[in-house]
């Protein structure tokens, strides 16, 4: 009878007590820390996203954030034209899911043309679909995004803005997380993962590659667009430099490097690494900030060509096994053959 593994269950409870602390956070720190996490677990979410499609498939995108894009105007569009300007309690659950489904339809339709390249070819297509998006939302009037849009106060409660994003954030985050978690565990997340390792081998067993890959793709742009979404109800004031900013998709990719791509811990990790690094420990040193961060990128990388969690593997494996005693057989066998002793 083949062991339990105790490893889920020290994941549930590791995650179960982090987010009871991220919950009481809130009453005793100061502003700028709360908005530091709030950062935090947007740009854990981002990654996430991105690694249903990049981490599990193997298919990179440089151009995620048009979903982020997406995602933001179509909340404010859908709040002032449809919701007459409003967009506060149920009317922020109405305009985010929207953005999250626009999103999801675009990927749905680009999805066929785009998942046929591979590689390096595929990732430079998305970094122009994003700068497509960009220029469009920018250059259409009735998108409005030269001029810029506003939403409303997401909520009428007593509550502090930084703290009521904060705790919206956490809970995408952590449903983001058990998304990531319930597709690597599935058939479908196995099928992603065969498509990673060697597609047309996958194909030949049997795997259907395009319709899993084009799930990956809607999933993915869905979440991020969704993330999109709150992220520009945060802004309350947003223009297209605001939401459709290509460091946004490289962070996701770096994210999940500097963690194990792949993984589900991975991109959190990484997310928490650079997002503490970028904004509190590199916040003073403004004038070589971004020369910092990317020396600090190269380093990790280097050190660390699988992510930390691909290192912290390697170092537990190298610890020598226990030696354990010679059987009588394995001695007989020994002398019988001349073989050295161990």
């Amino acid at each position: 009878m083949r062991p339990l593994s105790l490893k889920p269950l020290l994941a549930l409870v590791v995650g179960v007590a982090a987010v009871a602390v991220f919950t009481g956070l809130p009453a005793i720190l100061p502003p700028f820390y709360i908005r530091v996490l709030q950062v935090f677990f947007f740009s854990a979410g981002l990654a996430l996203s991105w690694g249903l499609l990049g981490g599990f498939a193997g298919y990179w995108s440089f151009g995620h954030t048009a979903f982020i894009g997406i995602g933001g105007f179509t909340a404010a569009l859908v709040s002032s034209h449809l919701l007459g300007g409003g967009g506060t309690g149920w009317g922020m659950v109405v305009t985010v899911g929207a953005g999250g489904l626009v999103a999801a339809l675009f990927a749905l339709v680009l999805a066929y043309p785009l998942l046929r390249l591979r590689g390096i070819y595929f990732a430079i297509a998305m970094l122009g679909v994003g700068e497509v998006f960009s220029e469009l939302s920018s250059s259409i009037d009735w998108i409005g995004g030269g001029l810029g849009l506003t939403l409303p106060a997401g909520t009428d409660l007593d509550i502090a803005p930084e703290v009521f994003y904060y705790y919206v954030f956490l809970v995408l985050m952590v449903a983001i997380l058990l998304i990531s978690a319930a597709t690597k565990l599935s058939r479908f997340g196995y099928g992603l993962m065969s498509i990673r390792e060697d597609e047309d081998t996958a194909r030949m067993l049997g795997v259907p590659t395009e319709r899993y890959k084009i799930q990956a793709f809607v999933l993915s742009a869905f979440l991020v667009g969704t993330l999109g979404a709150v992220y520009a109800y945060s802004l309350g004031y947003f223009s297209t430099p605001s939401l459709f900013r290509v460091d946004f998709s490289l962070n996701m990719i770096v994210h999940n490097m500097i963690g194990g791509i792949g993984t589900i811990a991975g991109p959190v990790i990484g997310a928490a690494i650079m997002v503490f690094l970028t904004n509190v420990v590199l916040g003073s040193f403004l004038s070589v900030h971004l020369l910092l961060t990317g020396a600090l990128v190269v380093l990790i990388v280097l050190l660390a060509p699988t992510g930390l969690l691909g290192l912290a593997a390697r170092l537990w494996q190298r610890d020598p096994p226990e030696e354990e005693p010679t059987s009588p057989t394995r001695e007989r066998e020994r002398r019988l053959t001349n073989e050295p002793a161990e």
